[in-house]
């Protein structure tokens, strides 16, 4: 509690606006058939710069399959079965997609017939970089879908538009770095996509409203809330779920769905991520940008 405090004062001196937003999680636990994931989190975020347009507006994450890892085959099908049951309006990818370049093509076949009504968009992980790199750029052109590497989507519904902000390898970035969220006004909703939670933390993205991020797998093998190999530089602060930076940005970190080195999930249960924006009541109807 004291933790939470500190980082609303801290978001309040710098100028966010933490205080006329909320955050609601539920979590449900799938049934047996929908083999490979074993749950789906909800969060439903009301904020101000909203627009009315996109209230209700729903955003599917999936991170770190994997393929073919504990992520396998049988597993494709079950995915994209439940990503149409979940009825998203632009599905996110966030990277480390695939054990081996024989897996690319596969997965984004199967990741690109879902068809969500607002398309898909993707980021890189730090797998993705260190092989296939070239193939997977290829094919997701070739699929229809969105790379974003430091490039921003912008989602038009009427005169109101939702930004969506890529991160192109956040391991290996000049220090500060300049993130390319400062293309984004400061009245848009701006999500920022990226692998590692870490970078939400390092670099100024105080224009940036929520930040959606994978890579350490909530732990992967977990035992009483301790984690090994948290994946990140910051320990445990970002490993899973919903935490905030010093700034106050939100970070939504997802357990992932495969696995890397060994093939073993212990109370770090592998999910699906949605996101259902509100708006606030008595914000703008319409935003210049």
């Amino acid at each position: 509690m004291l933790r939470k405090l500190c980082i609303l004062l801290l978001a309040t001196l710098a100028g966010t606006a933490v205080f006329s937003q909320s955050i609601e999680r539920k979590r449900t636990r799938l049934p047996f058939r929908h083999r490979g994931i074993a749950r789906v989190v909800t969060y439903t975020v009301a904020h101000p710069d909203v627009p009315p347009s996109f209230d209700g507006f729903r955003m599917a994450f999936v991170s770190d399959t994997h393929y073919a890892s504990k992520f396998r085959q049988r597993h494709i099908a079950s995915l994209c079965r439940m990503l149409r049951h979940l009825r998203p309006d632009v599905l996110l990818l966030g990277g480390d997609y695939q054990e081996g370049c024989g897996y690319v093509e596969e997965l984004f076949d199967s990741l690109a017939a879902v068809a969500p009504p607002r398309g898909i968009a993707a980021v890189l992980g730090n797998n993705d970089y260190e092989r296939c790199t070239a193939l997977i750029r290829h094919v997701l052109r070739t699929r229809g879908i969105t790379l974003l590497e430091d490039s921003v989507l912008s989602l038009p519904a009427g005169e109101d538009t939702l930004r969506i902000v890529g991160i192109k390898d956040p391991f290996h970035r000049p220090a500060p770095d300049r993130s390319p969220v400062e293309q984004c006004d400061t009245s848009d909703f701006v999500v920022l996509l990226t692998h590692t939670p870490d970078y939400a933390q390092s670099a100024d993205n105080s224009r940036a409203d929520l930040a959606l991020a994978g890579h350490t797998h909530g732990g992967q093998v977990t035992l009483f809330g301790y984690a090994p190999k948290p994946g990140s530089r910051y320990g445990r602060r970002f490993l899973r779920g919903l935490n905030y930076t010093e700034a106050g940005l939100p970070v939504i970190t997802t357990n992932g769905i495969g696995t890397s080195r060994c093939k073993l999930r212990l109370f770090a249960p592998s999910e699906v991520v949605v996101v259902e924006l509100r708006a606030c009541a008595g914000n703008k109807k319409t935003k210049s940008h």
